[in-house]
């Protein structure tokens, strides 16, 4: 997984509408990039809200906010409309953008281990550079962890 120091990969995917986007259309500007499981599951949803309802906080500070899970453009599109969400998400299909930052890797649940997305978010400044990066996201108050 990338830490805080490095230079953030320019990923390339689509977001829910199926244009193209990539973190260099953001360059010059504050990236918040968080990484969930699934669209319109307990977790994923909490955080997803709680970066919705804090938007104008987070915006105000410079973020740009952009979700990515390996669900379709299709099935964020719903995800958005169904939440209100104000914010882009990215459809990894593939898991390139996954493998890219290192968020896609073993989980365990119920004893079983399986390959999953691991839940992370990583602050990247105005020249791409990744600041901080969080592991233990509180998925009701994610927005604090961000802003401290």
């Amino acid at each position: 997984m990338l830490k805080a120091g490095d230079k953030a990969p320019d990923i390339e995917s689509i977001d829910q509408d199926g244009n193209p986007i990539k973190l260099s259309d953001f360059k010059g500007k504050k990236i918040v990039l968080y990484f969930y499981p699934k669209d319109n599951t307990p977790g994923c949803t909490a955080e997803s809200c709680n970066l919705r309802d804090n938007y104008e906080a987070l915006q105000n500070q410079g973020y740009v906010v952009l979700g990515v899970s390996g669900d379709s453009a299709k099935s964020h599109k719903k995800f958005i409309d169904k939440h209100e969400l104000p914010f882009p998400l990215i459809a990894d299909e593939d898991k390139s953008v996954h493998e890219a930052f290192g968020t896609w890797g073993e989980k365990k649940m119920y004893g079983k281990t399986y390959m999953g997305t691991l839940r992370t978010t990583f602050i990247i400044d105005e020249d791409g550079v990744i600041e901080e990066v969080i592991e233990k996201v509180k998925t009701k108050d994610h927005t604090s962890q961000i802003l401290k």
